[in-house]
């Protein structure tokens, strides 16, 4: 029997004093893996950054040149058949937007909505405003009807700016 509480005397603190020495380990190890996840994260933020901020430069740059005082100053060649125009305008919107699709990765899901919705209100504007014309107007007749329009609706490309620079400004 005293074999036994001896064994006991010497079991007992021992498991004690490797219970503490567990729990050290494990403390020390969980605040390791704290400073790695941070430390990657940092890195993460450091490579994503730049990324993240021209994704948003050239989401502005694309609702730069789809904007109609742009878009169709760039693209009108002068008196051509309103219904060539009108693809060309289609073509050159679905190929800037089909260049700048992979931004959205590093954009917030509202802006990208923004800038898709932009984008789509300005094709329906256009399509519109060339069902509106006759057949044999020009690419200034079309001008002149989708500006006409325009006019008389909410800028969606204005306000999917405003919301990409607000996004950036609360990023910094």
């Amino acid at each position: 029997m005293d074999a036994l509480i001896d064994f006991g005397k010497i079991l007992i603190p021992a498991s004690l004093v490797l219970y503490a020495a567990y729990l050290l380990v494990r403390s020390f190890l969980a605040k390791e893996i704290e400073l790695k996840k941070l430390e990657i994260r940092s890195r993460s933020i450091e490579t994503v950054l730049p990324l993240r901020l021209q994704a948003y430069e050239r989401m502005c740059l694309f609702l730069e040149r789809i904007s109609p005082q742009n878009l169709l100053v760039r693209l009108n060649p002068g008196a051509i058949p309103a219904r060539e125009f009108h693809q060309v305008l289609l073509s050159e919107i679905r190929n800037e937007y089909n260049h700048n699709v992979s931004q959205q990765i590093f954009m917030s899901e509202n802006s990208w909505e923004l800038v898709r919705n932009a984008k789509e209100d300005l094709v329906v504007t256009i399509n519109e405003a060339a069902s509106e014309v006759g057949q044999e107007a020009t690419s200034l007749d079309l001008s002149k009807k989708i500006f006409e329009k325009i006019i008389n609706k909410p800028d969606s490309i204005a306000h999917a700016l405003v919301e990409i620079k607000r996004e950036i400004q609360q990023t910094f």
